[in-house]
């Protein structure tokens, strides 16, 4: 997912950087808030952690601009003197604040909560995008070919993928084995049962918080698997 990082200390920026880069999160970086509009107008933005008081134009009238093109989650980075201003911020349309100097490991919570929450409440489908797949809070874009569950990315060999892909696409469809080997590898099946198995075990290793007792990527015995359609 894309995190875009706006604050006039460039250390604070790279700090961050540093941190959620860590994650597997992509980041775009902005040092004012014109900035930081502009870089939500012409990329996909998932979230963006904005610094209050900055040149040119603060933070706060940047969410409340940013909140006219985007309905994204934002949050603000303050100075302890500054609780006037997060309440005003909160006001025009922030999700969240933390404080500076803030501890990584919770700028990293604040961060995942936030993408979980416009993830599962659907904020992330918002945009014109048929090739996006969701079940609960498992998402595949495949135009940036990114897996994430509750918020979180998921990395994948291209075969994981094209085999979560393609029950993905069909929620609550059963494909055999050999159906799934021919649509996946492109060729005819012969003996694929334990390539598949093996690539099933690991796609489970990675989505699901309990793969012995997978909450998506389910069996049928005697016939195949499929992915639960979950509302």
């Amino acid at each position: 997912m894309n995190i875009l990082v706006c604050d006039d200390d460039v250390e604070i920026v790279e700090a961050v950087e540093i941190y959620l880069k860590n994650e597997g999160y992509n980041i775009f970086k902005s040092y004012t808030g014109l900035d930081a509009i502009e870089t939500v107008e012409n990329n996909d933005i998932h979230l963006v952690l904005m610094d209050i008081m900055m040149p040119e134009m603060d933070g706060i009238k940047a969410t409340t601009k940013i909140r006219e093109i985007k309905n994204i989650p934002v949050i603000m980075l303050t100075a302890k003197s500054e609780d006037i201003d997060v309440v005003l911020g909160l006001n025009m349309g922030a999700d969240d604040y933390i404080t500076k100097p803030f501890n990584p490991m919770e700028l990293i919570a604040r961060v995942k909560s936030q993408l979980r929450r416009y993830t599962t409440l659907g904020g992330a489908l918002e945009k014109d995008n048929k090739n996006l797949y969701k079940t609960g809070n498992l998402l595949i874009d495949d135009d940036r070919k990114e897996v994430t569950v509750d918020g979180d990315i998921v990395k994948l060999t291209p075969v994981e993928y094209k085999i979560l892909l393609l029950l993905s696409q069909n929620l609550g469809t059963v494909f055999s084995i050999d159906e799934i080997y021919e649509n996946v590898w492109n060729e005819p099946s012969f003996n694929p049962e334990n390539t598949v198995a093996v690539h099933i075990r690991r796609i489970r290793e990675k989505i699901e918080i309990d793969p012995k007792n997978p909450k998506y990527l389910k069996v049928v015995w005697g016939v195949g698997y499929k992915v639960e359609d979950i509302k």
